[in-house]
């Protein structure tokens, strides 16, 4: 005859209840799982990928038109040593926003990741977290690899290059939250040429190659409202020794940016996934 519940002695093993996972918890697992699939756990991969590009627009344009324009006017540094923080703010711009467009778009539509992660006891919110949390990992790895070439190239001193590496874990940040959130507006692959339709400009007249200052006044500020913008002026102070009180505006503005991003991005993929 079945034994009463009410009777039952209990067993420890069989009524053992899982440890409960926090409501923001879970999101450290997303990191683990997503480096051992790009990396096969060996991080330095990612950034001889994400650096090539860079390296190539260095030397290109850095060094080779830097020949023929010699020091920076206002700035008084070499070609080379003025656009390489733009060309490494530049590089963990695209990484960031890599993995939390591209590679979460992916997951959403085609592998059905995130809803299956949902079954688990990670949470929604542990999902966003991870998977910003990823970009800024993936992002400061790319500026390892970059400050490293730019180091041995002479562009920035080694105490400096360390000072720009903390700096790039703020702009990962800013643009991989932003990115999450934006994500939730892509509906199909041809969605993302109006990213670049963004990116682009943004690359190419955000102080990338040359200061602010050649621009009409209107145009300056217009340009001084760009996120890459200060995402350089950022990484730029920092590679060339020139921190100041000048850089907090910068600071704020992406600070603000990756908080606004990560909230956003918390109730936007609250709405696609749980309703």
């Amino acid at each position: 005859m079945p034994q009463n519940l009410e009777t039952r002695v209990p067993d420890p093993e069989k009524d053992r209840v899982p440890p409960a996972v926090p409501r923001w918890g879970g999101a450290h697992f997303l990191v683990f799982r997503n480096l051992r699939v790009h990396t096969g756990g060996n991080p330095w991969t990612m950034a001889m990928y994400s650096i090539f590009e860079p390296i190539l627009y260095l030397l290109a344009i850095g060094v080779g038109i830097g020949r023929l324009v010699g020091d920076v006017d206002g700035v008084n540094v070499t070609y080379a040593a003025f656009v390489a923080p733009g060309l490494l703010a530049t590089a963990v711009m695209n990484s960031a926003l890599y993995e939390t467009m591209e590679g979460a778009f992916v997951k959403f539509t085609h592998e059905r990741y995130y809803r299956a992660i949902l079954f688990t006891p990670v949470s929604l919110t542990g999902i966003v977290a991870g998977e910003v949390a990823w970009a800024v990992l993936r992002g400061f790895v790319t500026a390892i690899g970059f400050l490293l070439v730019i180091t041995v190239f002479g562009l920035v001193s080694w105490p400096d290059a360390l000072v720009a590496a903390a700096g790039t874990l703020l702009v990962a940040f800013a643009f991989g939250s932003a990115g999450l959130a934006v994500t939730t507006r892509i509906r199909a692959w041809s969605d993302f040429q109006y990213v670049q339709l963004v990116l682009l400009p943004m690359f190419l007249f955000a102080t990338t190659f040359y200061p602010v200052t050649v621009y009409p006044r209107v145009i300056q500020v217009i340009v001084e409202l760009l996120p890459l913008y200060h995402a350089i002026q950022l990484l730029r102070g920092c590679a060339l020794g020139r921190i100041d009180s000048g850089l907090v505006v910068s600071v704020l503005y992406l600070l603000v940016m990756g908080a606004l991003g990560l909230v956003v991005a918390r109730r936007r993929w609250a709405r696609v996934m749980l309703h």
